[in-house]
Formats: C-alpha cells, structure tokens, sequence
C-alpha cells in the first residue's frame, strides 16, 4: 500500500502500531466523532451566541465587550480535536496529529487547484454574467488582514475538520459520505457567524451546498497529499482568497455562483468515491477508500484514506 507522498518524506503518521487510546472498532469511532462534534459546537456557541444575543439586545451587554470571545469561538475544531486526541493517546497522538503539518511536499498542481480554481471560476462565471447584464464585482479579493486572518481561522478549523473528523468518518462511511456529513455539520457550526454577520438563515441551503463542495474538495487534496494539513489550510485558504460571503447579504449571486462551482468541482474530483448501486455480483476492484486492510493484526486505511493517528502505515 502507498500513499501519494514524494519520495524521501518523513510519514510522521507511520511511526507507531496501536496507540491504547487509540481503538478502532466502529462504536468506539462513532463515540470519538460524536464528542467531537459536541465539544466543538459547546465551545464555538458558547463563545460566540452571547455576542449575537447581545447585537440584537436580547442581553444587556455591549456587543463589543463580547467580540473577543466569538473571535476565540473560530478555535473550537481545534481546541476539541486537540483535548480528544489528547484523551485518546496522550502526548504521542496529539504530536502525530499536528506532525500532519509537516506533510507538505505535495504535488504543486494540488495546492494551486485548491487555491486559485475555485476563485478563478467565480470569477469567470461572474464575468460572463456582467456580459449579460449583471452589474457589480467580478472579483472579491481581501487586504492583507483578512487574507492573514483567513490563514488563522483555515488553521483554527483544519485541525479538527479534516485532522481528527475525517479519518474517523471515511473509516466508518466512506470519503464520500464522510466530506458531505462535514459539510453539513460545518454549515451548522457557523450558523453564530453567519447571525453575526448578518447574513440571512435562509441561504443555508446554499452554504450547505458550498461547504459540502467545499468539503469533498478538500478531501481529495488532503488524500493525495497522504494526510497533510497543510494542503488542508490552504484549501480552505483559498475560499477567503475570494470570498463571496464579502457581497452578503446585499448581493447573493456571487455566493450561488460560489456554491455551485464548488460543488461541481467537488463531485468532479471525487467521482470515483460516489456511492454505486449494490448488485448481485461483488465488485473486484472496490473503490479504495472502501476498503480496509490488515497487516500484522493492525487495521488501517487503503490509499484514497490517511490512517488515524496512532495507526500504522504499510509501506
């Protein structure tokens, strides 16, 4: 079994057969996601509704003494994949999961695909739509600041998105489903903001497109990288280097348009993990993020999957 890693690289993820904390069967996997999406949304919403209550006076508090607290909300993935892993395997599995950052040496075509193509065709897309008669920018580039604040908040989410859910879920249902349950329960976890932002709740339906496209994107970079959070960050990155959500809530073309091609690239990248009708006949070759292999009584992921921390890696 390979993973699509340059030749040399250190697979810090490959370092260690079986953590104690670390089980594998699907029960103990399905009560390790469940706490961490509880744990993410308890300390994301917690810091974070205060302020909105606030900004509508349903709590007599100025909304600017509340600001620090939603701005540390942005952490909650990160705090509870952190807190998790560090429960589940202590110093060694939280090392190998932030060790993922070192997994950089990845194909350049994945990191500009991930950064540049999604604004490229918003871009495009918009452009042709101002021939046709739609008046307002064809582009929503950030300054510096956002583009550096955006680099803290794809770090801030990373970690806990694609670091500890992911591997979790595709082990259990598959990358497919996996990216598409993340991107709904990633929708939801930003409802504050979006409130805070004014933005209006019935475009969830279309951010529940974007950030399901968004995220099957994301997991095909992060597999071809062999697990990287870096590739992570910078797919997520490149969704605030042009940002839609800048026209919101005036102008909410810019944010379909987004959302659809997303959502197209998406399922163009990860057509291969789309769920196939059940025959009589077994497949022979089944996709490889389906299946789970053994060597020396270890169960760990095919090529199309990174391993969970703590799991080792046949190489």
């Amino acid at each position: 079994m390979r993973f699509a890693l340059a030749a040399g690289r250190r697979n810090v993820l490959a370092s260690v057969v079986s953590h104690p904390g670390m089980r594998t069967n699907p029960e103990h996997t399905g009560r390790q996601i469940t706490a961490f999406f509880l744990l993410t949304f308890a300390i994301t919403w917690g810091l974070q509704l205060p302020g909105v209550m606030a900004q509508r006076g349903l709590v007599p508090v100025d909304p600017s003494v509340l600001m620090p607290f939603a701005v540390l909300g942005i952490f909650g993935p990160l705090v509870a994949a952190t807190v998790l892993t560090a429960r589940q395997g202590g110093r060694p599995l939280v090392a190998e999961l932030y060790g993922r950052f070192r997994l950089w040496r990845t194909p350049l075509g994945v990191y500009l695909v991930v950064l540049f193509l999604p604004g490229l065709l918003l871009t495009g897309v918009l452009w042709l739509l101002r021939q046709a008669g739609r008046e307002g920018p064809i582009a929503y580039v950030p300054g510096g600041g956002r583009i550096v604040l955006g680099l803290v908040i794809s770090v801030a989410e990373e970690v806990g998105w694609r670091g500890y859910a992911l591997p979790r879920l595709t082990k259990r249902f598959g990358s497919f489903a996996a990216s598409g349950l993340i991107g709904v329960v990633w929708t939801l976890w930003h409802i504050p903001m979006f409130l805070g932002a004014g933005v209006p709740l019935n475009l969830l339906v279309v951010m529940v497109l974007l950030m399901t496209g968004g995220s099957l994107l994301m997991t095909w970079a992060f597999n071809r990288s062999g697990g990287s959070l870096v590739v992570a960050v910078a797919g997520h990155l490149g969704a605030h280097l042009n940002n839609s959500n800048l026209a919101l809530p005036g102008d909410v073309t810019p944010l379909v348009v987004h959302a659809v091609v997303y959502a197209a690239l998406g399922l163009f990248v990860m057509r291969s993990a789309l769920p196939r009708p059940r025959s009589g006949t077994p497949r022979r070759n089944p996709p490889a993020d389906e299946r789970l292999l053994s060597a020396n009584g270890a169960r760990h992921f095919g090529v199309d999957a990174p391993p969970l921390a703590g799991e080792v890696v046949a190489r």
